[in-house]
């Protein structure tokens, strides 16, 4: 058993796109739930929004690329308002419903082949993000780091998507400690309380869910740009459940929590999957336990087992719930 490679492949997970996708998402979700308290199990539709409202832009209208991504941010900030406005004003499980609806009808519409000429319909909307990979500053060749290996391409987007997570960290950070934030985390401590100093509840949660879909948008771009490419199995409601893994696994409420959370989601995910993928052959422990068609389903397992540890021994996840009052 190649333990080295078990671990390199884990850390080649934890700093990709994906895992650089999700940490934006995250930290959206963390606006959301840990900041304010929204219960929103909707996050991947913000995803599909910013991704989808570019790759129209791009594909169909014939924008320029900054501003199709400017696009896909404004798609997010309708989204956010069109659920925020009538939805904001119910209780959390109701708001919950609706988000996750929302994504459902986002996915199931931009997949139908009614509407196959405006979004290419369960195909997708293709090489929409070339002109972003034509000033890339990078020179062409092969790039590594504790043994892994990228080339220029990957190397770009990596650049651009970990320098958003890191201003994202800094907004999110500034803003948590500033008047608004304080008031986020007073209406998630007790709404009614907030509301009897006078502070206009309502308006702040659409804040917040605006702000954060936003955070989620970016994440649905990184992913495009970095396949060039807009499909909607790329957006399945399963992946907010995911995202909420990420954020218990990181620590609730904590600014660097999304961020920690989505890199280990992701190396537990991959060092599994090449650690069964080991165990599974012939002469090994688990040959013939294990086929290879039941990998990805053992590896959720794994990542699942590793949560429920967590949760036993640190429920307030590797960084540290958090604490009524106080942003950390």
């Amino acid at each position: 058993m190649d333990l080295a490679q078990v671990l390199t492949d884990g850390l080649r997970a934890a700093t990709g796109v994906p895992a650089i996708a999700y940490a934006l998402a995250v930290i959206g979700l963390n606006v959301h739930f840990g900041y304010t308290g929204l219960f929103n199990i909707g996050q991947i539709g913000f995803l599909a929004a910013g991704a989808y409202g570019a790759g129209i832009s791009a594909n169909l209208w014939g924008w320029p690329f900054w501003a199709a991504i400017v696009a896909g941010v404004v798609c997010a900030v309708i989204l956010g308002l069109l659920l925020g406005l009538p939805a904001l004003r119910l209780r959390a499980e109701y708001l919950a419903i609706v988000t996750i609806s929302a994504s459902e009808i986002i996915r199931i519409t931009v997949r139908s082949t009614s509407v196959e000429s405006v979004t290419g319909g369960p195909s997708g909307i293709g090489r929409w993000a070339s002109s972003f990979y034509r000033i890339n500053p990078i020179p062409e060749g092969d790039y590594g780091f504790l043994g892994i290996a990228i080339d220029q391409r990957k190397a770009w987007v990596m650049l651009v998507g970990w320098s958003l997570v890191a201003l994202a960290v800094l907004v999110t950070w500034l803003l948590v400690r500033s008047p608004w934030g304080r008031v986020l985390r007073s209406i998630r401590d007790d709404e009614d309380a907030a509301r009897s100093l006078g502070k206009n509840v309502y308006v702040f949660k659409v804040q917040s869910l605006v702000y954060g879909g936003v955070l989620g948008a970016l994440a649905g771009l990184l992913i495009a740009i970095d396949a060039n490419y807009t499909t909607p199995g790329e957006y399945q409601t399963v992946f907010t459940f995911y995202m909420y893994v990420a954020l218990i696994l990181g620590g609730i409420g904590r600014i660097l929590g999304p961020v920690v959370g989505a890199m280990l989601f992701w190396f537990l995910l991959q060092a599994s999957d090449t650690l069964l993928r080991q165990l599974i052959t012939d002469d090994s422990l688990l040959g013939g336990v294990i086929e290879q068609r039941d990998i990805g389903s053992v590896r959720l397992a794994f990542v699942g087992l590793g949560l429920m540890l967590l949760v036993i021994f640190r429920p307030q996840g590797l960084l540290g719930g958090r604490a009524p009052g106080k942003a950390r």
